[in-house]
């Protein structure tokens, strides 16, 4: 029986990484897939303070260009190709298949993260990182005794925007309803808490600033009054989309898209395993990335040594 490699991992992000690390030191021949260069969210995020290990706060470019060169040394060989499908017809194979190729392997490691949904305003994708943020639990302890905004009006949004309180000065909450989709708890200490204010019916059309977020611009959807409101950053919390629209049919997901997998991060298919964003909803943590991509490359180890 041939095979191209041991494992395939698809997605260069922390859990990717991580994952290539331990099992190309683990001497498992593994190729890293990624749609463009390694790296994920992290490659664009500007100041990392929260990543153990960097006291003085590191770059997210720089943290994974070290990962990366930290796996390669092991001998993990990354390849560009985005993956169309994976296949687990046959009791030992697992086929992964790109743009560019077929991978024949004994086990893969799914860890192709999400993407938090984005507004599509003007302005929004310049001022990623400069104020437009979209974790406020990654990004807060930057707006401390600053005036942020947070966008949407769910669970994530509210609880989050409560959190944000700890630091901010002023939060204000823009929904574009008139009342809100959180849980009843949410609410309840979001209305009670004095630091947070609401903007009801209203949506973002513009993000604007020059080298840093500098102010919103606003719309009533039931007036079509428009304002503007100045601000220091603004946290975009209207949901997250897990990157797993190839893996449908193929293991199970969860009704959000998310994989689901248990602690070992297998899969409910054998030699199929899932770390980081894609399986995690919760936290979305670079290091808690890295440590599902160290559960899920151990795993797939002792799953392929099973198979000898």
């Amino acid at each position: 029986m041939e095979f191209d490699c041991d494992v395939v991992i698809i997605g260069g992000g922390c859990a990717g990484l991580t994952a290539g690390i331990y099992t190309a030191r683990a001497r498992l021949s593994t190729i890293l897939l990624d749609k463009l260069q390694p790296g994920g969210q992290l490659a664009t995020t500007h100041e990392v303070e929260n990543y153990p290990g960097f006291p003085e706060m590191i770059q997210g470019p720089d943290l994974m260009a070290a990962m990366l060169e930290q796996a390669r040394r092991f001998g993990l060989e990354v390849r560009s190709g985005e993956v169309k499908a994976v296949v687990a017809d046959d009791p030992v194979v697992r086929v992964v298949q790109t743009s560019r190729e077929t991978l024949r392997c004994k086990a893969v490691i799914v860890a192709s993260g999400s993407n938090p949904k984005t507004l599509g305003v003007p302005g929004e994708d310049r001022l990623r990182g400069r104020g437009v943020s979209y974790c406020a639990t990654c990004d807060a302890p930057f707006f401390r005794d600053k005036v942020v905004a947070v966008i949407g009006g769910g669970n994530t949004a509210v609880d989050e925007g409560i959190y944000l309180t700890k630091f901010a000065r002023k939060v204000t909450i823009i929904h574009r309803r008139d009342e809100l989709r959180a849980e009843k708890i949410y609410q309840e200490r979001a209305f009670q808490n004095e630091k947070i204010e609401f903007r009801w019916d209203t949506i973002c059309t513009e993000f604007i600033g020059e080298e840093s977020l500098e102010r919103l611009r606003l719309k009533n959807v039931k007036t079509g009054e428009e304002s503007e409101l100045a601000v220091d950053g603004c946290f975009v919390l209207i949901g997250t989309k897990p990157n797993t629209e190839f893996l449908r049919g193929v293991c199970e997901l969860d009704e959000l898209g998310f994989v689901k997998a248990n602690e070992r991060k297998e899969t409910n298919v054998p030699g199929i395993f899932a770390a980081g964003d894609c399986e995690d909803a919760l936290f979305r943590q670079a290091v808690t990335a890295a440590g599902a991509g160290c559960a899920a490359a151990l795993s797939a180890k002792r799953y392929i040594e099973n198979l000898q």
